[in-house]
């Protein structure tokens, strides 16, 4: 069975005086399956919601109303760096080795983490970013202004001092704040699509490359969270009211496709997947598994409750950690196929320097090859003699040809035999016939 883990961060003071729990601790790394258990934990951070990122090696978060960062090693199991920044940041999301962060004024930081580079943007939103997704050729950007901002990842990395750093395309239906922001993980034109969240109680499907709505959802309370399913199958909204909904994008009545309505057509989503106790209170933040069946929610009482998408049965609380949960980040249990990572973080430097690039290499282990067994057997491997006579043993297939030819060529004989007795035949008759003439 594979392990399955989630990655949570508190924000603020303990909310009371349990010994059991110690205080200083602000993020947690669990095991989901089989088990759960906290496996390890981080000290020293106050993570404020869309403030936490997690890759193979690290955890970064993002401190409130600071414009610092804290860099966890996972593999060691320590802070590894403190980062500073020129603006506080308000956000922040992963797109490979590099952390793009969204600033309280409305800029957006990129920090090479391999290289130690730092890309700033102007600040192209009006107020504050509050949220920030990337996919593997785009960057998408939230704000509290209600508008989204599409970036080219490409053109925000461009190496050139001199470009220029402007969104693609800016997505300006919501009427308020964005307040989260997710996107499918496909990359074709036509089935990419994004997913946002506004205080103004709509929930818009978004296709981001060219800029069209194709659904919008409105819900009876103002969007607090929500995660998109790792399939991109469903869409699971936790509502200021404490309720969380479930809204099936290919259902009997699909959101989208050809069989869905036209995408002018506003559903009001009514009905309640489940919903949490007041001594809870609303979900902060959720997150799918990596197969969709099981949703992870935080609470700002301090309890972090398992709902299984399937049966719809009670949720099931894992721990309560004594603070406001903020974050929580699912981690795949499956290989990120990367053939480097990062094993320590470069410091982000504005200045100009020599562009060096520091990772290390993952070990490599192909599949075991047939020149391989040989290679590495004392002599002659036994499956390699046992090959060799069977295929002695048989005729070759060069001596069945042959034999072929030979039946072929004694009948070719054989009608040119005819063929001259026929000839000598007709030319006894020829000269019979001449001398039977007066």
């Amino acid at each position: 069975m594979l392990s399955e883990g989630f990655v949570s961060a508190i924000y603020g003071a303990p909310l009371s005086s349990n010994t059991a729990i110690a205080k200083d601790v602000g993020i947690y790394c669990h095991v989901l399956r089989p088990t759960h258990n906290i496996k390890s934990t981080f000290k020293k951070s106050s993570v404020p919601v869309n403030c936490l990122a997690v890759s193979e090696t690290h955890v970064f978060a993002a401190q409130h109303e600071k414009a610092y960062v804290h860099v966890y090693s996972r593999t060691r199991g320590n802070q590894e760096a403190f980062v500073a920044f020129p603006e506080r940041i308000r956000c922040l999301a992963l797109a490979g080795d590099v952390l793009v962060m969204g600033t309280a004024e409305g800029r957006l930081l990129l920090w090479e983490t391999c290289t130690g580079r730092l890309v700033s943007t102007p600040p192209r939103h009006v107020q504050a970013v509050s949220c920030v997704v990337a996919t593997p050729y785009h960057v998408l950007t939230g704000s509290d202004d209600s508008n989204i901002h599409v970036w080219s990842l490409p053109q925000l990395l461009e190496l050139d001092p001199a470009a220029e750093h402007e969104p693609e395309r800016s997505l300006s239906n919501h009427r308020a704040a964005i307040t989260a922001l997710a996107a499918s993980p496909s990359v074709s034109l036509d089935t990419n699509f994004c997913v946002s969240t506004s205080k103004d109680k709509s929930c818009i499907i978004w296709n981001y490359q060219t800029g069209d709505v194709l659904r919008t959802l409105i819900f009876p309370s103002f969007p607090l969270c929500f995660s998109l399913d790792p399939c991109s199958r469903a869409i699971c909204v936790g509502c200021e009211d404490g309720s969380l909904y479930l809204a099936e994008i290919f259902a009997e009545k699909p959101l989208l496709g050809p069989q869905s309505e036209d995408a002018s057509t506003v559903v009001q989503i009514t009905s309640a997947f489940g919903a949490t106790q007041p001594d809870v209170g609303p979900a902060s933040c959720m997150s799918f598994n990596y197969d969709g069946t099981v949703l992870i929610t935080g609470h700002p009482k301090g309890q972090i409750l398992k709902w299984d998408v399937a049966d719809n049965k009670t949720p099931v609380e894992l721990t309560n950690v004594n603070a406001a949960v903020t974050n929580v980040v699912m981690v795949s249990p499956l290989p990120a196929g990367k053939t480097t990572k990062t094993f320590t973080v470069t410091k982000p430097s504005q200045a100009e320097r020599t562009y060096t690039f520091t990772a290390q290499f993952n070990s490599y282990s192909p599949s075991q090859t047939r020149f391989d067994t040989l290679l590495n057997s004392p002599g002659f491997p036994q499956d390699a003699l046992q090959s060799a006579i069977a295929e002695f043993q048989q005729p070759a297939p060069a001596a069945a040809s042959e034999e072929e030819l030979r039946k072929q060529n004694e009948e070719l004989w054989e009608i040119i035999k005819e063929q001259k007795e026929l000839q000598k035949q007709t030319l006894q008759r020829y000269v019979e016939a001449k001398a039977a003439r007066p």
